[in-house]
C-alpha cells in the first residue's frame, strides 16, 4: 500500500518552516517564542509558623484587600530577584517581620504552579517567636493573625489549595483540586 502523499507534504512544509525560523536573527526567533508560549507569573511565598510549641501549630495568615478570605505573606519577584530574597523583603513589607533568607527553608514542593491562574509561586517556611508584633502595610494588609492549623478561618482559594500541598486546611490531601 503506497503512502499517503499528505504526510510527506507535510513534513517537506514543516521543514522548510523550521529551516526559515533558524535563519532568523536570534531576538527575532526568542520574540517568536515567547509569543507562542505560556506566560506564567513569578512569585514567593512564606509559609510562617509561630515557634511557641503549642499543639497544633500556628501559621500566620493576612487579610489583605479585595477579597474577604485570608492569605499567606507574599507576592512578585522584582525582575532578577532570588526567590528567597523576595519572600524575605514581601514578608517584611506586609507584616514588619525580618527574617535572613538564610534563614528560610524551601518547602517541598519549593514550586507550585496554579495553572488555572498562570502564576508560580516559590514557597519557603520560617519559624519566628509567636510574641513578636506585626506592622502591616495597611495600603496591602488589613490584618494579620496566627490562626490554628486545625481551625483555619476562612482561605482565599489559591492560599487553600497551595497550603493542600503541604498538608493544611480544609483542601489536605487534595491539592490538585484546581
Amino acid at each position: 500500500m503506497a503512502a499517503s502523499p499528505r504526510p510527506a507534504a507535510l513534513r517537506a512544509l514543516r521543514l522548510t518552516a523550521f529551516r526559515a525560523f533558524y535563519r532568523l536573527p536570534l531576538r527575532w526567533r526568542r520574540r517568536l517564542v515567547r509569543m507562542g508560549t505560556a506566560h506564567y507569573i513569578v512569585g514567593a511565598v512564606t509559609i510562617v509558623r509561630a515557634a511557641d510549641g503549642r499543639s497544633p501549630g500556628r501559621i500566620l495568615l493576612l487579610r489583605q484587600p479585595p477579597g474577604p478570605g485570608w492569605s499567606l505573606p507574599g507576592g512578585l519577584l522584582n525582575r532578577g530577584e532570588r526567590p528567597v530574597v523576595g519572600a524575605a523583603r514581601e514578608l517584611a513589607e506586609e507584616t514588619g517581620i525580618r527574617v535572613d533568607p538564610a534563614d528560610l527553608r524551601p518547602g517541598v514542593p519549593n514550586a507550585i504552579v496554579h495553572s488555572s491562574g498562570r502564576w508560580v509561586d516559590m514557597v519557603f517556611e520560617a519559624s519566628v517567636p509567636a510574641d513578636q508584633p506585626f506592622t502591616v502595610d495597611e495600603a496591602e494588609v488589613h490584618e494579620a493573625a496566627w490562626h490554628p492549623l486545625d481551625a483555619l478561618p476562612r482561605l482565599t482559594g489559591p492560599t487553600a489549595r497551595l497550603l493542600a500541598h503541604y498538608g493544611i486546611g480544609p483542601l489536605a490531601g487534595r491539592p490538585e483540586d484546581d
